[in-house]
């Protein structure tokens, strides 16, 4: 059965780039959210098998996000995405409960790679 993914990242065009690497692999996207807050709502309504969350978001960042899901659901599988140089926020990130994370610019087969690590 295909896995439920919800992506969270405030650029349009990077959730674009992330449904389309995972859709062509047979994924399926059951939400997006632009912001933390909304990617807690969306979380808590759709109950995706995986989060894949950017870290520097408007309103709430991932981080926020990330420690807000797994205090309601400490099973939730999230994999964090951050741009380079943000390395003490990505430890922050795995210490908070996060399975991985991705540095962007995205490589398809490095998001695949950690998708499939987390959720098979």
């Amino acid at each position: 059965m295909a896995k439920n993914i919800l992506i969270c990242d405030d650029a349009a065009f990077m959730r674009m780039m992330i449904k389309d690497i995972l859709t062509k692999n047979g994924y399926n996207i059951v939400g997006e959210a632009e912001n933390g807050l909304k990617a807690v709502e969306k979380y808590n309504e759709l109950k995706p098998d995986l989060v894949l969350m950017d870290i520097t978001m408007p309103e709430m960042d991932g981080i926020q996000a990330l420690k807000q899901i797994k205090s309601t659901d400490p099973s939730a599988c999230i994999i964090m995405c951050s741009a380079m140089g943000q390395q003490a926020m990505v430890i922050e990130a795995i210490q908070s409960g996060a399975k991985d994370f991705i540095v962007k610019p995205f490589q398809a087969e490095r998001v695949l790679e950690a998708v499939k690590k987390v959720v098979g």
